[in-house]
């Protein structure tokens, strides 16, 4: 039995995409926590060792194996950096943020040249604004959806990415250009749609919607370069944000689990981008928002796609 589950762990691990969407969206839910399925070998590992199987023991090398195979360049050290890069914080802070001053302080703290937020409320927006005043003298806001820059913003946008069904005002995503050190850059800030876990299984299709749409506009982008900074409300292995990871490249280094802030379980807050690479990315000390922040540093001039 325990080498049975250690072979079907295996092959989900290496096999994901072949789990069928159509039922419950079963296979988006098991992409959205798939890191955990290693917490199965240490499962296994207890009743192994109790019946002093040798085969039971041998087969847990398989999923330990799939499991560095996909995620083993996760835990490797990070490349040191080169001259031309941003550094880029990425923040839901929560429409229910007790501290917007507080946590605008703690972002600019990292030292980031951008900072993207979302969940922005009217209330809340002269206080991030203020507080952010001094080392960020440059930014958009769209909506509930905004970038600050340490370097000048132009030809900023809203962009509609609504999914059909949506009737109120809902406006979550923008696009700007940022004169960066190897020339402009196509920022997309972005918030998708919720995703909820109910009786139905995965509530994604306005997310995967979304994302379709958010796909489109950046595959029409004119502008090489491109950073995507965005509450994605999915991990980069879930297959519903495939119209962007087939794009866009993502973080190479850290596993930044950033949501829920209590006790994160996944990184739906991400950093992507195009004719650039996403370095290490990492999380920040918990604000007043139900997200962890993400912090990573784009390195310029390298390929594009995934």
């Amino acid at each position: 039995m325990v080498a049975a589950l250690a072979v079907v762990t295996a092959c989900l691990l290496l096999f994901h995409r072949a789990v069928p969407n159509s039922v419950v969206r079963l296979g988006s839910l098991l992409e959205s926590f798939l890191p955990w399925l290693g917490l199965a070998v240490v499962a296994l590992l207890v009743p192994a060792l109790l019946r002093r199987s040798a085969t039971a023991s041998a087969a847990l090398l398989l999923p330990a194996a799939a499991w560095t195979y996909v995620f083993g360049g996760l835990l490797l050290p990070a490349a040191e950096p080169g001259p031309d890069h941003l550094v880029v914080v990425q923040h839901n802070v929560s429409d229910e943020n007790a501290d917007p001053a507080g946590t605008a302080r703690a972002l600019a703290s990292a030292g980031p040249d951008l900072i993207a937020l979302e969940e922005l409320t009217p209330p809340a927006l002269p206080l991030y604004e203020r507080a952010l005043a001094h080392g960020y003298p440059h930014h958009a806001v769209r909506g509930t959806v905004g970038l600050w820059s340490k370097r000048p913003l132009t030809g900023t946008r809203a962009l509609d990415i609504k999914p059909r069904g949506i009737t109120e005002d809902w406006n979550r995503a923008l696009r700007t250009v940022v004169d960066a050190p190897r020339g402009r850059v196509a920022v997309y800030v972005v918030h998708l749609p919720s995703v909820r876990l109910g009786p139905g299984g995965l509530g994604s299709a306005r997310r995967d919607e979304s994302a379709g749409l958010l796909g489109s506009a950046l595959a029409a982008e004119e502008l090489g370069a491109v950073v995507l900074l965005g509450d994605l409300n999915g991990t980069v292995d879930d297959r519903g944000l495939a119209p962007l990871t087939a794009r866009m490249n993502v973080a190479e280094r850290g596993f930044a689990l950033s949501y829920p802030a209590a006790f994160p379980m996944a990184r739906i807050d991400q950093v992507m981008a195009r004719a650039a690479t996403v370095g290490r990315i990492r999380t920040l000390p918990a604000t007043g928002s139900d997200h962890l922040p993400v912090v990573a540093r784009i390195a310029f001039g390298l390929p594009a796609g995934r």
